[in-house]
């Protein structure tokens, strides 16, 4: 019999889905503020051109004359480069429409409710496992937690070694224990400059 409590799978993976993937609307918004912009200005210089007032900046005969002569009056070299930077801010506008945004979270797998996981929060438990199988202090521990791998920097004492291995196997059962859907990798790098007085 299934637990009351439990949500739909479809709901569960949905509202997983939104708290890890970042919202487009701020751009949205820049873009469609920056487009009404223009068309407005455009709109009331064709209107104070149809009245016979004078252009607030540009005519838009004058703009049809200078788009006109862009091509001979511009050195080629800056012509070259407008065009080049108009095709990449149109490629990352594409881009930011297409691909999904990521968030720093992750999902955990749970079958009762949509969990997510701050990848700060994660990188704190990952620190606190690793300077606790190594004995080391909290400032000589130090983790980053990406998308697909977690990066952990151990700055022993001077003098003193650690067992990677051990910190490894520490790390990787901190993070087990989460049941995170998607496994991370754990790379852990031991600095070369020991920490005095640790």
């Amino acid at each position: 019999m299934r637990n009351a409590h439990a949500m739909d799978p479809r709901m569960i993976s949905r509202i997983s889905l939104r708290e890890t993937r970042s919202s487009r609307a701020a751009l949205s918004i820049v873009v469609a503020a920056v487009l009404l912009v223009a068309l407005a200005w455009l709109a009331v210089e064709l209107i104070l051109s149809a009245t016979g007032n004078s252009a607030l900046l540009m005519s838009p005969v004058e703009l049809a004359r200078h788009a006109a002569s862009l091509a001979t009056a511009t050195i080629p070299g800056a012509l070259v480069g407008a065009g080049i930077a108009v095709a990449l801010a149109g490629v990352a506008l594409l881009a930011a429409a297409l691909l999904p945004g990521t968030k720093p979270r992750h999902i955990v797998g749970s079958d009762r409710s949509a969990v997510v996981i701050d990848s700060e929060v994660l990188a704190a438990a990952v620190s606190r496992a690793a300077r606790t199988s190594a004995r080391l202090a909290p400032e000589q521990v130090t983790s980053s937690v990406g998308h697909k791998h977690i990066d952990v920097v151990v700055r022993p004492s001077s003098g003193l070694t650690v067992d990677t291995d051990v910190i490894r196997e520490a790390v990787e059962s901190e993070v087990s224990g989460y049941g995170l859907r998607r496994p991370l990798t754990v790379g852990i790098t031991t600095s070369t400059q020991g920490v005095v007085g640790a």
